[in-house]
């Protein structure tokens, strides 16, 4: 079932609106919106009503901000407004639809059905982990490097997947998938709550933007939470043996170890690229790198042509290595 988000200090209202959803959708209640916010950075929702009191103007910016977060603006906002609301010229608000209270009963399923419908028609989330895809990442990177802003990209991709999924079974990988999402989200918007973005590109594959000086420490905090979390998906039987055997790319059985995640990164100063292609290029480089390491790990690219406008050919360089590898 699809999820929807009711931020609602009304009870008659939220009682209105539960009884009438309850049965369509996973409805999740709160009664302010920063109560809502840790749900909805953990779990991305298809659907947030918000109804809007006269005088809560910081409820309106609290949506406003998060809405001009790219992580979140896709996320559609279906408003309840008084019927005495008025909107003025110099007002702002990023809802994407809204309902006047005295309507609320006749026109909610409606709204909110259709809210639901424009969400599953955005092709730039990712459909399993509600992250944003390969479009948004792109446009991000692009609009980083056209403002002259230096940041850190990261590339994350987990290792031994595939023949878990093929020993377990795609529901099983769907939910390795989903949690990697959410832990990867959680931790970079409690490291950075703004200005910093998460991208799905698909299969195991993610990325995270962030600044600088923070991307080194939330990579480790990811691998640490990562390795004490996977372990979870696996039977009792296989987590005692520390691996479990599959087929291999060649149909061969053989013994393959819990899943790790290698994490490439990139710092970017932003005169030494003009086009995100070379930024992604020059992550997935990395990224590749690090899978060359046994264990969960994470390897940051040294090559001095990062740091200035002039190019040195490919191949020279250090890589570098982080401080730490996880050996799981």
């Amino acid at each position: 079932m699809k999820r929807v988000v009711v931020v609602s200090q009304d009870i008659i209202l939220t009682n209105v609106i539960y009884r009438a959803l309850r049965d369509l959708y996973k409805t999740f209640v709160f009664s302010n919106i920063r109560s809502a916010l840790d749900y909805i950075y953990n779990f991305m929702p298809d659907l947030m009503i918000l109804a809007v009191a006269m005088d809560d103007l910081s409820t309106v910016d609290i949506l406003n901000t998060l809405k001009q977060d790219p992580m979140f603006n896709q996320l559609p906002v279906l408003a309840i407004l008084p019927d005495q609301f008025m909107f003025s010229g110099e007002d702002y608000f990023f809802a994407e639809d809204y309902i006047w209270k005295s309507d609320l009963e006749r026109d909610l399923v409606t709204r909110v059905n259709l809210g639901i419908l424009r969400s599953r028609r955005v092709v730039e989330i990712n459909p399993l982990t509600r992250l944003p895809g390969n479009i948004a990442i792109n446009r991000q990177i692009q609009c980083m490097l056209d403002k002259d802003l230096d940041f850190a990209l990261a590339y994350a991709d987990l290792d031994h997947f595939k023949p878990f999924n093929d020993y377990y079974g795609f529901s099983r990988g769907d939910e390795v998938i989903k949690i990697t999402g959410r832990l990867i989200l959680n931790i970079v918007k409690n490291r950075q709550p703004h200005d910093s973005f998460v991208g799905h590109i698909g299969g195991d594959d993610f990325v995270y933007l962030m600044d600088l000086d923070l991307i080194e420490e939330t990579s480790q905090e990811i691998i640490d939470t990562f390795d004490r979390v996977i372990r979870n998906f696996y039977d009792p039987e296989d987590r005692t043996k520390d691996f479990i055997e599959s087929l291999d790319r060649q149909r061969y059985i053989r013994r393959f170890p819990i899943i790790t995640i290698s994490i490439g990164i990139t710092k970017v100063k932003a005169a030494a690229f003009s086009h995100y292609g070379e930024v992604t290029e020059r992550v997935s480089e990395m990224k590749r790198y690090a899978k060359k390491f046994e264990g969960s790990c994470y390897r940051l690219d040294k090559r001095r042509d990062l740091f200035c406008s002039i190019s040195i050919s490919r191949g020279q360089g250090d890589h570098g290595t982080s401080p730490r590898c996880s050996k799981g």
